[in-house]
């Protein structure tokens, strides 16, 4: 009987060891995720803010310019992608509330892109992957080949800038991320910026015109499973991918325009909110305090 009372004693034991360990790994992948998330979605904070202050800028600049039905068009869409990405980001905490703001932001760069052109008589742009060193670049003109020291050589989607720049064999401007305590290229940064990269250019990789060996490298990356987070914000211990892709930091904005090539769709859709448009101006969309209005 005592050997019973023991035994079943053990067994309680067990299961609640098992039990526990089991709810510390589940709180252990949970702390993961939304590390990964605040860490996508800090970089689409930053990207939203640059997207906005562009608009604004531009806002001022075509105060006194009469906007024709195409062009009141792209700017309409321009600010239904802020808008829609400021709306994701406000509570997200999911990688799909991030991936889904940082579409609506390469649909909206797309849509200022063709803004650019009609206002400076220049044939719109064709729908293209974002620059691959930066999205906050805009839409890619051109593609280059570009290889890391001792790495091997790509061909990637890049803007004027970083074109001119390899052109003459100077380092492109790379986004920077946090990996850790040191920065490094965004497609080294590892999983954690999967949901940040997976919006800009993960429709691109599907339809074959961005190389999706990088997005998969990037997603597939392990993580280490030791790694501490200092924070629920702060990524620690992520690997870095594919090592054979480095950078220097850069950080350049560039004109996403000049010179692109005809107009054509790819993907984006239809994103709510911003300002509605009413006879010949854009009227009451508000724009980060500032109204939008008066053109």
């Amino acid at each position: 009987m005592d050997t019973l009372v023991v035994l079943a004693l053990v067994a309680v034991v067990v299961v609640a060891v098992v039990q526990a360990r089991k709810a510390a790994e589940r709180r252990r992948v949970e702390e993961r995720r939304l590390a990964e998330v605040a860490a996508s979605r800090r970089l689409a904070d930053d990207d939203t803010t640059r997207f906005g202050e562009e608009l604004q800028e531009l806002h001022w600049e075509t105060l006194t310019d009469r906007l024709d039905p195409a062009m009141r068009q792209d700017y309409q869409r321009a600010l239904d992608s802020y808008e829609a990405a400021k709306d994701l980001l406000r509570d997200a905490t999911t990688a799909e509330q991030v991936r889904g703001a940082t579409t609506a932001l390469e649909d909206g760069r797309h849509a200022l892109a063709c803004v650019l052109a009609r206002r400076d008589g220049r044939p719109v742009p064709v729908r293209r992957p974002p620059c691959f060193f930066d999205p906050a670049h805009g839409p890619a003109e051109d593609d280059a080949g570009w290889a890391p020291p001792g790495g091997t050589r790509r061909v990637v989607p890049v803007c004027r800038a970083d074109a001119a720049r390899l052109a003459v064999g100077a380092e492109p401007a790379t986004r920077q991320v946090r990996r850790g305590d040191r920065m490094v290229p965004w497609w080294e940064g590892g999983p954690a910026y999967g949901a940040w990269a997976g919006g800009f250019y993960g429709g691109y990789a599907l339809a074959g015109v961005f190389p999706a060996f990088i997005l998969g490298s990037m997603l597939a990356a392990s993580v280490d499973p030791g790694a501490e987070y200092a924070d629920a914000g702060a990524l620690e211990g992520a690997d870095g991918g594919d090592a054979d892709w480095g950078g220097d930091p850069g950080g350049v904005q560039d004109d996403p325009t000049a010179g692109l090539g005809e107009s054509g769709d790819f993907g984006g859709g239809d994103w709510g909110g911003g300002g509605d448009v009413g006879g010949d101006d854009f009227g009451g969309g508000d724009f980060g305090g500032g109204d939008f209005g008066g053109f």
